[in-house]
């Protein structure tokens, strides 16, 4: 079996799951369910409260020219989540086979049976309101000069984004041209979050793999939990503080 510790906080559990990855290895490594069946887990994902502009997409020239970072389609949003969570839980397995001293060629067939989809929907910007100003967040309690940060706005619907620095940190109602929150301040005071459709990623871990197919839920969960925290320790990990992921 390739992997993994049984507990989150798990490196006392490592030498059973070591001794027993290896042991049905040795026998049953890289053969395959009978009859050319696979064996599915589902997960879910949430609980950021803001974005990464690279999660966000527009289709509007002008906006690439003013946002840096930000996507060029949902499609190329949705690619980039599917690579995301495919690498970690591949890295995370790579790591437990090696630990467990199994041969580069079983590891490659072992991760060669496991796929990983996700289903997520990205925020869309259709239009850019104006250039970046240094200007007060309007999300921020503190509104002091060492606040000041530009903000750069799009319209979705009849909702005005902001993101602040590489962020988006929230949607305002739009009252006019200007919209709310033209001038920083009232914004911070009816500032919605982002729709939770946004802030959620469901998905699937498929194998073919005959000793991965009988994994239980929680050995998953653990492979899931690791994935994340590597998440966390990248370029995105401020935004993954809060997420949790769960394996039904």
């Amino acid at each position: 079996k390739m992997i993994i510790l049984t507990n989150k906080a798990g490196p006392s559990s490592a030498p059973f799951m070591i001794l027993l990855l290896v042991s049905i290895s040795a026998v049953f490594g890289c053969g395959v369910i009978p009859g050319g069946q696979t064996s599915t887990r589902t997960f879910t994902a949430s609980g950021p409260s803001n974005l990464p502009i690279i999660a966000v997409y527009t289709d509007k020239n002008e906006v690439f020219a003013l946002v840096p970072g930000i996507a060029t389609s949902k499609g190329a949003v949705q690619a980039l989540a599917q690579r995301f969570a495919m690498q970690t839980v591949v890295d995370v397995l790579e790591i437990e086979g090696r630990r467990a001293l199994l041969p580069d060629f079983v590891i490659s067939n072992i991760l060669g049976q496991l796929q990983v989809n996700t289903t997520y929907e990205p925020l869309q910007c259709h239009f850019l309101r104006g250039p970046g100003e240094m200007r007060k967040s309007p999300f921020s309690s503190d509104r002091t000069r060492s606040d000041l940060r530009p903000i750069l706005s799009c319209r979705v619907s009849d909702r005005q984004l902001y993101f602040v620095g590489s962020t988006v940190t929230g949607i305002c109602p739009m009252h006019g041209a200007g919209g709310v929150g033209a001038g920083g301040v009232k914004c911070q005071e009816v500032a919605m979050p982002i729709n939770s459709k946004h802030l959620s990623l469901s998905g699937t871990l498929t194998t073919t793999n005959i000793v991965m197919a009988n994994w239980s839920r929680s050995m998953w969960q653990n492979v899931v939990d690791r994935a994340l925290r590597m998440l966390r320790s990248g370029p995105f990990g401020s935004h993954l503080y809060t997420v949790t992921v769960t394996v039904s």
